[in-house]
């Protein structure tokens, strides 16, 4: 099926998360399609400040030939933009990589595959899954099943253990060795699931309307704070069992009589 999220996204419906769907050369494309559109001069710098999540953006300020091809040299697409009706400059845009594991987010965890994960993970610690901090281990579980073991090198790719289900069930693998033993990172993209929908919808609220139409004539009386038949009770008959403690006493021990303590008994 062919993705047609990128035709159907504008500079308005621009997101921090729907950003990264996006190439450098979409941002020209739609800021040009955005052009004549009256917001736009309004709201330049919200826009701004989304498109920058993910890409960097520099202004080229000298336009010549030579300046254009080192920027070029370096990744960035430099393209023309327009600011307001008199004014034009030249921008030069660049995805933002994401190499360390510091670069990833909540918006471009699912921009990114299970390999590259692991390649994000491979490069930044040696130390495996533990050494990530939680909240970069939080990020990553929103994005990815993750599974870990660590076991003897030669016990690892045993016929019919972990390793060899997780890589039938589609797990991406980076094994870190730790001397004689190996840890194994699993990681498979976690399909987006739909936000379930409230019970307390239209729909079910109509259903509940015509039932109520359909009982009209029911009365349904409320005995919520009605006493039960099994605990009548007389405010004259209230007697020594309605104080008994969870606890044993020695009526001994109840004398309210005050004990003279020596300072010989300290």
């Amino acid at each position: 099926m062919k993705d047609t999220s990128k035709k159907a996204l504008s500079l308005k419906t621009l997101t921090k998360g729907n950003v990264w769907d996006l190439q450098e050369n979409d941002i020209f494309r739609m800021w040009e399609a955005a052009e004549k559109d009256s917001d736009l001069k309004d709201n330049l710098r919200h826009y701004s400040d989304i498109i920058r999540s993910a890409f960097e953006i520099e202004e080229v300020k000298i336009d010549k030939p030579e300046v254009i091809k080192k920027y070029e040299a370096r990744g960035y697409k430099v393209g023309q933009v327009r600011l307001d009706e008199s004014t034009k400059i030249k921008w030069a845009i660049k995805k933002r990589p994401i190499m360390r594991v510091t670069d990833l987010t909540y918006e471009n965890i699912r921009h990114i595959s299970a390999a590259k994960l692991m390649e994000v993970i491979d490069r930044n610690f040696g130390g495996g899954w533990d050494s990530l901090s939680q909240s970069i281990q939080d990020i990553i579980q929103s994005g990815f099943d993750i599974s870990t073991t660590t076991l003897p090198a030669d016990r690892l790719h045993k016929p019919g253990g972990m390793y060899e289900k997780k890589v039938a069930d589609g797990f991406d693998v980076l094994e870190i060795p730790k001397g004689t033993w190996v840890e194994a990172i699993f990681a498979k993209v976690k399909p987006e699931t739909e936000r379930p929908r409230m019970k307390f919808d239209f729909e079910e609220t109509e259903d509940i309307e015509r039932e109520d139409d359909d009982d009209e004539d029911v009365i349904v009386e409320d005995h919520y704070n009605d006493q039960d038949e099994d605990d009548e009770y007389d405010e004259d008959k209230l007697t020594e069992e309605s104080y008994r403690t969870t606890f044993e006493t020695n009526p001994e021990d109840l004398s309210l009589e005050a004990v003279d303590v020596a300072d010989d008994d300290y």
